[in-house]
């Protein structure tokens, strides 16, 4: 069996899963810099997201490493379904955290006088850490996806 770059269990996997849990952080420092994100229900719908995007992929990385280290990837069927299952959810979760983020930031920063300061930019730039940690997921999960008929 050919074995994926970004399939659970290899080195490219461990590099996704800690691109995604070092984003889903910025991101959450960039929101929670501020005690404001509490006045608005999609910064802390992003805040909840991230906050469960960052110990899936911190538990996933560490398996990732012992697969690594150990040089032998585990293939259960059982397990890489409950991975995909559990990526696939919070990939479509934080896209959907991400945009309503991306969305009312845009909003607030077109509408003058309710963003104080750099206050929108701060969380224009948590929006964008939150894509950035989509993305990888949304990867790592088409590459498990597509590894699990092979199992």
């Amino acid at each position: 069996m050919e074995e994926l770059p970004g399939a659970l269990g290899t080195s490219g996997s461990l590099a996704l899963r800690l691109g995604q849990a070092i984003f889903a952080v910025g991101s959450l420092l960039f929101m929670c810099l501020d005690v404001e994100f509490y006045s608005y229900t999609a910064f802390c719908f992003l805040v909840t997201i991230m906050g469960l995007v960052i110990p899936w992929s911190l538990t996933l990385a560490v398996v990732d490493v012992f697969s690594v280290f150990i040089r032998r990837p585990s293939r259960q069927r059982g397990i890489l379904s409950i991975v995909v299952l559990g990526d696939w959810v919070l990939s479509f979760l934080s896209l959907a955290a991400s945009c309503s983020t991306a969305s009312v930031s845009s909003l607030l920063l077109a509408s003058e006088g309710f963003c104080i300061g750099k206050l929108c930019t701060r969380y224009q730039l948590s929006a964008a850490m939150a894509f950035l940690s989509w993305f990888l997921s949304l990867s790592s999960s088409l590459f498990n996806l597509w590894l699990l008929p092979s199992v």
